[in-house]
């Protein structure tokens, strides 16, 4: 919006440019909107410098007198690093691929005659055995059939035993010369009639009985039952889909896989040569095996769709680890190199020279040396050249090494739970009523140092120095009443305080504890007490030293 108070233009050209200028309003907008951008660029790159540049190592603080380091970073101090040793061992190769348990045999046991289901002879996921009666249907239907059959058969073996006897009366009567060729003829093409009608009657009676068996429903192989598809009572038939019943074989199992097409020649060199190659069966994570087992065969082509070919093992399966449809990883053994330099897989680094480690020379710098990997096993990896067995490779801390660097070979031994206090953390301080003694320090492994300390009276009290995990020392001695404050190191709450004893008035030395709270924290201010410059109790008891 224009200016109301502005003097009008003066031509057509500086009207054009007072209605495209932007208003006083949308200049400030534009200025902040500037301003709140370069402040986000300032913090960007801020942030991006303390983020890409790498920390220098902190420098160790000062560990006596109270403890506050005087040091600072320091440049020159050697990186810490964990290392391992290169080692010879042997190193298994193995084919890897990803398989499928399948059983040796699954039937799906339909009817082979329609009919009533009257008895289910067995219970879901029961294991059987080939011949075993499993159910059984309506049998009436083909007794009669089979009654039937044999009648027809009874009949018709009867007509040919009279056709016969008169084919002899026609031969005696042919040979007196009484009847003609032709008849005695046609005798014999009836009895020849009546043989072929009893052997299709012989037939339909083989047929009504084994109808009759069919109603018998048995175990074709020997497995374990599934989950039953049809209930006592129904109608089954032969053409229904998903049958009575499903059995599969369990023991032993099979697991066919796939290797790399560029691997089979070597794998059927081992099985021509009579070889047993060993597979194992590990699970979806690959981190538990399964079962052992040995390959049975290969495939007899190469899938070109995906360049591999599959292989069936056999697994005997006791303890029934393989399920049928599992997934299994499998891991077939093709040869073992032996003697071979191992070094853990964290070791090897990759960059665009390729593979390489760091290795730890005897003057505690690091150098790198390009390596060429064999197979690799589990944690470790077979190295073919580039470095020998008992060199140090460096496994943890490579992203700040650089060739030539100087390290410290970090030390992982666990220490022991006790020991004796070595540290020095404990400051000097006065004991109660004046008795002074040196606070005990402890390392961080829970060791016990003795502190010095005591009352008038001449008990000695022992600082104890506490570890990370809680424990705390006892401080030095108490006052002339016998009490024992707490001082010492403690764990990681804070519940000890440092250096030595403290009175139960709450008089303490130089890292000493008030005898009102375990925590090191001060009195409240009404029982404060005003404390000797030089770490004794209370300053209005004399100073005495300490006690024998």
């Amino acid at each position: 919006m224009a200016d109301p108070l502005a003097p009008p233009p003066r031509s057509l050209d500086e009207a054009v440019d007072a209605l495209r200028a932007p208003p006083p309003r949308d200049r400030r907008r534009i200025w902040i909107v500037a301003a709140l951008l370069a402040c986000l660029a300032a913090a960007a790159g801020i942030y991006y410098y303390y983020t890409r540049t790498p920390a220098e190592p902190a420098a160790d603080s000062g560990a006596k007198g109270k403890g506050k380091g005087k040091g600072g970073p320091n440049a020159g101090r050697p990186v810490p690093i964990l290392a391992a040793p290169a080692r010879t061992a042997d190193v298994p190769v193995y084919l890897t691929g990803l398989g499928t348990v399948t059983p040796m045999a699954s039937v799906t046991l339909r009817s082979r005659v329609d009919g009533q289901l009257l008895r289910v002879l067995f219970q879901e996921g029961q294991f059987v055995k080939a011949g075993q009666v499993l159910a059984e249907i309506d049998p009436r239907p083909f007794q009669v059939q089979l009654t039937q059959a044999e009648g027809q058969l009874a009949k018709d073996q009867a007509q040919l035993k009279n056709a016969q006897l008169d084919l002899e009366r026609y031969r005696t009567l042919f040979a007196q010369d009484s009847i003609a060729k032709q008849q005695l003829d046609t005798q014999a093409a009836l009895v020849r009639q009546f043989e072929g009608t009893i052997k299709a009657d012989q037939g339909a009676v083989e047929s009504a009985r084994l109808q009759l068996s069919y109603s018998r429903v048995t175990a074709p192989i020997a497995g374990r039952i599934g989950l039953r598809q049809v209930d006592p009572g129904n109608i089954v038939r032969a053409s229904d889909v998903n049958g009575l019943l499903v059995i599969t074989q369990l023991q032993p199992v099979s697991v066919i896989f796939t290797i790399p097409e560029d691997a089979v020649s070597g794998v059927m060199r081992r099985l021509k040569s009579g070889e047993k190659l060993p597979v194992e069966g590990w699970d979806r994570a690959d981190k538990t095996k399964l079962a052992n087992g040995t390959l049975l065969t290969v495939d007899n082509q190469i899938d070109p769709a995906t360049g591999t070919v599959k292989l069936r093992a056999r697994f005997p399966n006791d303890d029934f680890a393989l399920f049928p449809n599992q997934f299994v990883n499998a891991r077939m053994l093709i040869d073992t190199l032996r003697d071979a330099t191992v070094v853990p897989n964290a070791a090897v680094q990759r960059g665009t020279q390729g593979t390489y480690v760091y290795v730890v020379k005897p003057d505690n710098t690091v150098t790198v040396r390009p390596v060429k990997l064999g197979p690799a096993q589990g944690e470790v990896v077979a190295v073919e050249s580039g470095i020998t067995s008992g060199e140090q490779v460096v496994t943890d801390g490579a992203d700040r090494l650089r060739e030539g660097a100087r390290v410290e070979v970090a030390d992982r031994t666990p220490r022991p739970d006790k020991g004796k206090g070595k540290g020095r953390g404990g400051g000097k301080g006065g004991g109660g009523d004046g008795s002074a003694g040196k606070g005990g320090g402890g390392d961080g492994t829970g060791s016990t140092g003795k502190g010095g300390g005591g009352d008038g009276t001449g008990s000695t009290g022992k600082g104890g120095g506490g570890d990370s995990t809680g424990s705390a020392g006892k401080g030095g001695g108490g006052d002339g009443t016998g009490s024992t404050g707490k001082g010492g190191g403690g764990d990681a709450t804070g519940s000890a305080g440092k250096g030595g004893g403290a009175d139960p008035t709450g008089s303490a030395g130089k890292g000493g504890m008030d005898a009102h709270k375990s925590t090191g924290a001060e009195a409240p201010p009404g029982e404060r007490r005003r404390r000797n410059p030089r770490g004794g109790g209370d300053a209005g008891a004399p100073a005495q030293g300490p006690q024998p």
